[in-house]
């Protein structure tokens, strides 16, 4: 475990199934500032709250949520199949095709956020907001309901280990400890 200067415990990566747990609190937290960004620009404009706003949303969605869907696709996914999970093959399916929908959501909204970000627009596409928000938070709901039990009931400590070591290598950053 590491501390943030928040005094928070955030898990570290020899415990990646609560690091990948964390990130959806993170997604939603993104996504309550994206419905408060939404009500908020009628009154105010892009101000500078709006811009702020706008900016860390962008700063997230390109960066850190990127790295947790190459994280589920990319390792956490082949690991259930690969175990044998219970219907893993639909799940990974169904799951990856959210996450394209997600990510073609998010290229729309993207260039929205960045006029926000710049000062130079003060809107949002209502329903398209509101869609992304709503898919990003059933998307977590499933993932922390079906997704993170399965992996945690059939994945094995070596497993386990190989997917924190990958998601450490992806964020560039050294791999503490094993399990």
């Amino acid at each position: 475990m590491t501390v943030s200067l928040l005094g928070a415990a955030a898990p570290g990566f020899d415990r990646p199934l609560d690091v990948l747990e964390a990130c959806h609190g993170r997604i939603a937290r993104q996504c309550d500032t994206l419905g408060k960004l939404l009500a908020h620009l009628p009154a105010h404009g892009a101000d500078a709250q709006a811009q702020q706003a706008a900016g860390a949303i962008l700063t997230y969605f390109d960066t850190a949520a990127v790295h947790h869907h190459d994280d589920e696709e990319r390792n956490l996914f082949p690991l259930l199949e690969q175990a044998g999970a219970p219907g893993a093959c639909d799940l990974v399916e169904t799951l990856t095709l959210e996450h394209d929908e997600l990510a073609l959501l998010w290229r729309r909204l993207r260039g929205q956020l960045q006029q926000i970000e710049a000062g130079s627009a003060a809107t949002l596409d209502e329903a398209l907001t509101q869609r992304f928000v709503a898919l990003n938070r059933s998307h977590l709901e499933f993932e922390n309901t079906h997704v993170l039990p399965l992996a945690r009931q059939v994945l094995d400590a070596a497993a386990i280990e190989r997917l924190g070591r990958a998601m450490a290598a992806r964020r560039g950053v050294a791999f503490a400890g094993s399990l």
